[in-house]
């Protein structure tokens, strides 16, 4: 009689500290590294209001990601996404070549409504996010190539697009919580420089990157 009480209990208190058990008003802290996949889609360089064969490139970067999730109910939490700036090398190209015009840094803060679809006590938690991105452009800087070129004023503007999310958290303890996600984010921009100071340069981009982040997270 005493072993199988004993037994009992072991199994009780071992289930009771894998269950991730999402709760209101439950706070999960994730930090980890988050990389920027920009899906480019470029109109054509317009200098001097008229088109050229140039389209604009953005390569992409790896920074450090924090996600901070509340949750309203189990299975409904409200996430902000928050990076250290990424920072993209900008590249002009044609259909043959393309060369190095500039970087800029950008911040993407997104703000998500997730849906948990599991029993808030599952071990594993896997969800869905739909939410907006405010992009910050700055640091905008031409290389020195483009400078003696003749190109000045690099500036892109911010943007507000809708984003896309899947993701999973994996209970490792009941707090500690190991997460995977992706997200789609809306990122459109119109960049614009000079050419012999006077000349203007424009093209539309939509950066829309996907966006991998890999992380621990707590819950408080």
């Amino acid at each position: 009689m005493r072993k199988h009480v004993l037994v009992a209990a072991i199994a009780a208190l071992s289930l009771s500290g894998v269950a991730i058990a999402h709760e209101a008003g439950d706070v999960i802290l994730r930090v980890g590294p988050i990389h920027a996949s920009p899906d480019v889609s470029s109109s054509r360089v317009k200098v001097g209001g008229q088109k050229t064969d140039l389209r604009a490139d953005v390569k992409d970067d790896t920074q450090l990601g924090l996600t901070a999730t509340y949750m309203v109910m189990p299975h409904l939490g409200i996430e902000l996404l928050a990076a250290t700036p990424f920072t993209h090398e900008v590249r002009l190209k044609d259909s043959s070549d393309s060369a190095k015009f500039g970087k800029v840094s950008h911040l993407p803060p997104t703000v998500s409504a997730q849906f948990f679809f599991l029993d808030p006590k599952s071990k594993f938690q896997p969800y869905v996010g739909l939410g907006l991105t405010y992009t910050i452009f700055f640091n905008e800087k031409l290389t020195s190539e483009a400078k003696d070129a003749g190109f000045s004023s690099f500036k892109l503007d911010d943007s507000i697009g809708v984003s896309a999310q899947v993701g999973m958290d994996y209970a490792i303890t009941d707090r500690l919580i190991l997460n995977a996600a992706v997200w789609k984010l809306g990122m459109s921009t119109t960049a614009k420089a000079k050419v012999a100071d006077t000349v203007p340069v424009k093209v539309d981009v939509d950066i829309n990157p996907w966006v991998y982040f890999l992380g621990l997270g707590y819950k408080f």
